[in-house]
């Protein structure tokens, strides 16, 4: 299996949106609750750029999988350091390690962009998210219980954090 990333593109923004709005409905991963438009989410990739905050497409044997990302924390200069990681994977290519590909690569990144705390934001229900995060050394650094309304469950969110 050959990993690529590749710095994303403005012509990769549909299929970025694709991948995410995939996820929607299993209620697993993000806080959406209907699908999001391509253009309601322009600024949100405007905001990434290959020098800060980077936003990949990853390509597995050359075929698109999905997408990974380095979000900024809180939006003030003090927490430029730290980031929050963002993976979205293909239907096809979820659960087949490329998950832990995804991860070691921001932690390896993360020099490069004087990052020095990398944050997991990670739906208590989200068993597999959690496993990962842990696998690589994350802990628990917040719990925000019954925070999110899916579909009239109330749903924890817990913020996974680690130093690099």
């Amino acid at each position: 299996m050959k990993i690529e990333f590749k710095y994303a593109k403005k012509e990769d923004l549909p299929r970025i949106v694709s991948t995410y709005n995939s996820t929607i409905p299993s209620r697993l991963v993000t806080a959406d609750l209907e699908p999001v438009s391509i253009e309601s989410k322009q600024a949100w990739f405007d905001a990434h750029s290959e020098n800060k905050r980077p936003l990949w497409v990853v390509e597995c044997d050359g075929n698109y999988a999905g997408w990974m990302s380095f979000n900024s924390f809180y939006g003030r200069p003090a927490y430029d350091g730290t980031v929050e990681v963002s993976i979205y994977l293909e239907e096809d290519f979820r659960n087949k390690g490329l998950g832990k590909i995804c991860l070691q690569k921001a932690l390896d990144e993360s020099p490069h962009y004087q990052i020095h705390s990398i944050l997991g934001f990670i739906f208590g229900h989200n068993e597999p998210s959690l496993k990962l995060f842990y696998k690589f050394g994350f802990e628990k650094w917040a719990h925000f219980p019954g925070v999110a309304n899916m579909d009239g469950i109330l749903r924890d969110l817990i913020i996974l954090g680690k130093k690099v």
